[in-house]
């Protein structure tokens, strides 16, 4: 009985080691969407600029947003523009660290300093909710 239930246990543990070997954490990037994220950040890169200045007015007032924003977000909006064409011209060779990882430094991380991997939605409206309260 303890060989069995030994055997059970180990093919177990297998099966759960090869389910994991089917999606690695490399999977959720891929070509398809390094194209899509470059052709976004040359195309609405420029989103970057209203943002910024509305985010900086909101953060540190009127006189900083239309001096310091319109600077930040021109600056910003200029390395979506850069890393949109690096992307999209170079979207089928894993170039950046082996992967097909973003570029510019993450958002999650680096609070108001990173970006988003895709630019800034303008508007009251998100499509992260997913539905709308009329």
């Amino acid at each position: 009985m303890k060989p069995l239930l030994a055997l059970l246990l180990a093919v177990g543990f297998a099966a759960s080691a090869f389910a994991d070997i089917q999606d690695p954490p490399a999977a959720d990037y891929g070509p398809t969407r390094k194209l899509a994220r470059g052709v976004a950040n040359i195309f609405l890169g420029g989103t970057e600029i209203p943002v910024t200045i509305g985010r900086v007015n909101e953060e540190e007032g009127n006189a900083t947003a239309a001096t310091y924003g319109v600077v930040e977000g021109t600056g910003r909006a200029f390395a979506r523009l850069g890393v949109g064409f690096y992307e999209a011209l170079l979207w089928p060779i894993p170039v950046y660290k082996g992967a097909y990882d973003p570029v510019l430094r993450s958002d999650i991380r680096w609070i108001h300093g990173g970006y988003s991997e895709f630019p800034p939605e303008l508007g009251n409206e998100t499509k992260y909710p997913y539905t709308r309260n009329y």
